[in-house]
Order: structure tokens, then C-alpha cells, then sequence
């Protein structure tokens, strides 16, 4: 009996791991990526995804049931497809061209009683709305008469190391209840829990819930740090204590901003199509977001105040960031808060250096120099500044042989230590 064969569209932070955990379960996996360079990397058994360590890829590939492609030809036959391509915004507006190129490729190899799953970040109504009228004007092939449909929304959080694709609980939908029943079966045979729900809208909301509640606490934290420092109370502690109380209460904590693939889009989806349904503003998504793009200008100014109590200017300073990446013990540098704090301080004329351990060399902003975290680098610097607080670092190091540091996430103590 041949085994079940899945297609994974995608093979970046949502879709490797995927791939990685279904061989495990003993599926025959296709990993379709359109970027060659990437599929390369993998043929050859190169990691590039934190959760995916190299000998955990070298595995899959010496099982003979994973298989790296560009070639959309390579998933005739599947039984399952998951789509978890990336959905950003251009220009403010939802851009789904990564889907409907997904659904286009994918749909002349559709068959009858096959299931395909969108795990992608969208709107409530793309699955039905878009991808379905898509996978069918191209398959001539009808859902849920002929071919399964649903949508569960990726829970991925890149480099925690507790709550991993199989343990975290998977929502899942389908566009009728064969079509839920085939996703069920398909997910637990990955994770250890699934949670239906009762539409393909629902599972979308609940995605874009889950990033929006996250966006709007750390919003108001930020704003709630930045108010504190001009009262000169010390929110960090506050937020500590505040965080004893064991019920009505969940600590966020202030950083220089959001990034990444979720928080600074997803929450933009919901409120877009609010606007673009209802015709009103979701007022809480468009405060926050005005809140934490606020904040690497508000890390920037604080940077020059410092220096400027030290009697020196920002213009010609050499400064020493630690972390560029947009969350610790990773190099995804999408939309990292870290970078354009950066590009502020290099367009002011600093010196930047920069400790980066994950991110790859190419990814790495023009004028920011790349390097070790050494005694000799944290002294030479007018200022450390801990941008993303990567558990690697050497944070004693820092606190005892630095001039100034500027700590936006609370990892160093010292005398010469500013808390954002």
C-alpha cells in the first residue's frame, strides 16, 4: 500500500517545518517552493529555517519520502496539498498573488477526493471566495462535489522551543463537513490536537484575531513605556509586578517595535476588510499599528539622548547593535524593527556594527557592518544597543565593559545600563 502523498506549497518558516513533520508521520512529501536557490539549499541538505536543524532535513531526505521541487509536474497524483505561501501587503492592500499563483499551479493536477488546505494569513473569504472559483476554473473539477476544501490558519512561532507545529493545537475548517472531516484526519496525524471550527471565515477570523490581540497589547505597552520614561517610572518593574496577579492579566513587554510576517500585516488584513465591507475603521488595529511604527524613531531619539549626556554626537559615533533580526533566536529579518532603527542611525551619520548570528550575510542592510560579539567590539562602541536580545549573547560581557548601553528588551543590568 503506497503512502498517502501530501504537497507542501511553500517551504519557508510555515511550510519546511510541515513538510519535516509529516515524513515523520510517514507520508510521501513533496516540498514545492518557486525560489530554485532555496530548493538547492535543500536538495543539498541545507537548513535555513531555525526549527529545521540540518540533520533533522538530512533525515527527511534519507527517508526518500521528502522531495525538494520547483516543478509543479512533481505533485500529480497527491492526495493532500497545503498552501502556505507568504501574504503580504503592498502598498496597504492585501496582496494574494502568492495564493493565486499557488492555485493556478496546482489545479491541473487536482483529482477527485483529493483535499487541499490554504494555511496562508488572509482575510475572512479567500478560501471560498478566491481560492475555491480558482483550484475549480483550472481543475474543471467542483467543491465540494468532487474535491476537498479548507483552511487552517499556521500557528508558528520561530525558535520556541516548547511549543512546536506538533503540540500547539491546529484549527481546522473545510468549506462542508466532509470536506472538515478529510482536514481532521489529515492534522492528527501531525499534531496532537485538533480544534474544529464551523467554517472556513471562522478559522480565518481566528487567525487574525489571535495576531491582532498580540498587536494591540504590545501597542499599548510601547505606548504606556514611552509615556513612563517622561514620568520617570520604571515600567519593567511595574509590568513585573503587575504580572503576579493570577487572573485578568497577561504581561506584554515593551520593544522597539513589531515585525516579521505576522504581527505588522496580519492585523492590516482585518481592518481592510472591514473598511472594504462595512465601510468603517477598525480604530483599535489603526492606533496600534501608528503606536509600534512609533517606536523605532522613539529607540533612535533615546540613542542620540544618551549620547548627547555623554558629550557626544550621534553623527560619527560607532555603534554596536545587538540583533537584527524582528524576534530573538532567529534570522528572519522581515520587517524587523531592528533594521530600520539602523537605517535611522546610519542616515544620521553613525558608525553601525551589528552582531547577527542567524541571518545570512546577503540579507544584511547596506552600510551596517557585520560582526563578532567580542570584548573589544562592546569597548571600541560610544554605545551597545540591544535591539533584538538573542539568548546567545553575551549580555555580562556587555554590561561590564560598555560605555553606554541603550536596552530595549531588559537584558542587561549595570551602571551604565538605559532601559527602554
Amino acid at each position: 500500500m503506497r503512502a498517502e502523498k501530501l504537497v507542501v506549497i511553500g517551504q519557508g518558516y510555515v511550510g519546511l517545518p510541515l513538510a519535516m513533520r509529516a515524513v515523520e508521520a510517514g507520508l510521501d512529501v513533496t516540498g514545492l517552493d518557486t525560489d530554485s536557490y532555496r530548493v538547492k539549499r535543500l536538495v543539498a541538505g541545507e537548513s535555513f529555517v531555525e526549527d529545521v536543524p540540518a540533520d533533522r532535513l538530512g533525515r527527511a531526505l534519507g527517508s526518500g519520502r521528502y522531495h525538494p521541487t520547483t516543478d509543479y509536474a512533481d505533485a500529480e497524483g497527491f492526495d493532500v496539498c497545503v498552501i502556505t505561501v507568504p501574504t503580504p501587503l503592498r502598498n496597504g492592500v492585501p496582496d494574494l498573488s502568492h495564493v493565486e499563483q499557488a492555485g493556478v499551479g496546482i489545479g491541473p493536477y487536482l483529482r477527485p477526493g483529493c483535499l487541499v488546505v490554504l494555511e496562508s494569513t488572509t482575510y475572512p473569504g479567500t478560501t471560498e471566495e478566491l481560492l475555491r472559483p480558482l483550484l475549480e476554473s483550472v481543475s474543471g473539477l467542483r467543491s465540494p462535489a468532487d474535491f476537498h476544501l479548507g483552511y487552517s490558519p499556521e500557528r508558528i512561532d520561530p525558535g520556541n522551543p516548547v511549543w512546536r507545529l506538533e503540540n500547539t493545537p491546529k484549527v481546522i475548517s473545510g468549506v462542508d463537513p466532509v470536506s472538515l472531516e478529510r482536514a481532521d484526519t489529515f492534522y492528527r496525524r501531525l499534531v496532537d490536537r485538533t480544534v474544529p471550527v464551523g467554517s472556513t471565515q471562522v478559522a480565518e477570523l481566528t487567525k487574525l484575531i489571535e495576531n491582532t490581540f498580540r498587536q494591540v497589547n504590545i501597542a499599548l505597552i510601547n505606548e504606556l513605556t514611552m509615556l513612563s520614561h517622561e514620568l520617570g517610572i520604571d515600567v519593567w518593574q511595574a509590568i513585573d509586578a503587575a504580572g503576579t496577579k493570577p487572573f485578568g492579566f497577561m504581561p506584554f513587554r515593551p520593544g522597539p517595535g513589531v515585525g516579521g510576517h505576522c504581527l505588522p500585516v496580519d492585523p492590516c488584513y482585518l481592518s481592510w476588510q472591514v473598511k472594504r465591507r462595512l465601510g468603517r475603521q477598525f480604530r483599535f488595529i489603526e492606533l496600534a499599528n501608528d503606536v509600534n511604527h512609533e517606536m523605532p524613531a522613539h529607540v533612535t531619539a533615546r540613542i542620540m539622548a544618551g549620547l548627547n549626556r555623554s558629550g557626544r554626537a550621534v553623527n560619527g559615533a560607532r555603534l554596536l547593535l545587538l540583533g537584527l533580526s524582528y524576534k530573538k533566536n532567529t534570522g528572519d529579518l522581515r520587517d524587523s524593527p531592528a533594521l530600520d532603527v539602523a537605517q535611522r542611525l546610519c542616515g544620521l551619520g553613525a558608525d553601525v556594527r551589528a552582531v547577527e548570528p542567524y541571518a545570512e550575510s546577503h540579507q544584511i542592510p547596506t552600510g551596517v557592518l557585520v560582526v563578532p560579539l567580542t570584548e573589544q567590539e562592546v569597548r571600541a562602541a560610544d554605545a551597545v544597543v540591544v535591539v533584538t536580545d538573542h539568548d546567545v549573547f553575551d549580555y555580562d560581557l556587555v554590561a561590564r565593559h560598555a560605555r553606554y548601553v541603550f536596552d530595549a528588551r531588559d537584558r542587561c543590568v549595570g551602571p551604565t545600563v538605559e532601559r527602554l
